[in-house]
């Protein structure tokens, strides 16, 4: 089959967004330039607001989702990270991601830490830390690493994820923003998880399965770190 036509509307439009018309005119470093210079696009009203305004929308919009949400002040991270275990009913194995962050959680004297880092399929409780809250959809962006290996995010029945007020975005764009910004070498991260809620998934006769094809339980414990928020 012949690609004339298709050839055709694809010149069109890079005509008419002013571009060049033969692909290989395009240089490796006027993509780049592209990048860097990105424009802004259109923020829906959902992903704007005060601080206070975004995080009070992340947490209903992450309970809406199916997300329990404990607020905390940032030396209360390890009783909470104890205390949603305990209020679940959830006993187990429990692999914590080697973030130094999460450090108090292996500390605490009420709760058995099995590994740090990358889990087994052994281990029933996963507790990492998010790098960004997207308050627009409830969303926790999870970028992979040493320290937060994907694993962490589909192998465990029960999640739980810590995320700090500072660190609540109002949408996606913001969201890859701060990805970007913690990575000055440009060398973005192998994968990113972008989780809202459990697992779930309605592909069978349009009946919804939780923990489908992950955990089936996302705690999320929001660290009151800003000093733009009200706190709890």
């Amino acid at each position: 089959m012949s690609s004339r036509p298709r050839d055709t509307i694809l010149a069109g439009i890079r005509a008419a967004l002013k571009r060049p018309t033969d692909p290989e005119d395009i240089s490796t470093d006027a993509v780049d330039d592209r990048l860097r210079s990105r424009a802004a696009q259109v923020v829906p009203a959902i992903a704007r607001g005060t601080r206070s305004e975004l995080v009070n929308r992340f947490i209903a919009n992450a309970e809406t989702a199916g997300a329990a949400v404990t607020r905390t002040a940032p030396d209360g991270m390890a009783d909470a990270v104890v205390a949603v275990l305990g209020e679940s009913a959830v006993s187990g194995r429990v692999a914590v991601a080697a973030d130094p962050r999460l450090d108090s959680v292996e500390a605490s004297d009420r709760l058995t830490v099995e590994r740090r880092g990358t889990p087994s399929g052994d281990d029933v409780i996963a507790v990492g830390h998010a790098m960004a809250g997207l308050a627009e959809t409830g969303t926790l962006l999870m970028a992979s690493g040493p320290d937060s290996p994907s694993s962490l995010n589909v192998l465990s029945d029960t999640h739980v994820i810590v995320v700090r007020t500072s660190d609540i975005v109002g949408g996606l764009e913001d969201g890859w923003d701060r990805l970007r910004q913690s990575c000055p070498d440009g060398m973005l991260p192998r994968t990113v998880h972008l989780i809202t809620g459990p697992s779930r998934t309605g592909d069978i006769e349009q009946t919804i399965q939780i923990g489908a094809h992950g955990p089936r339980q996302l705690h999320v414990i929001l660290l009151d770190d800003d000093a733009d928020v009200g706190g709890i």
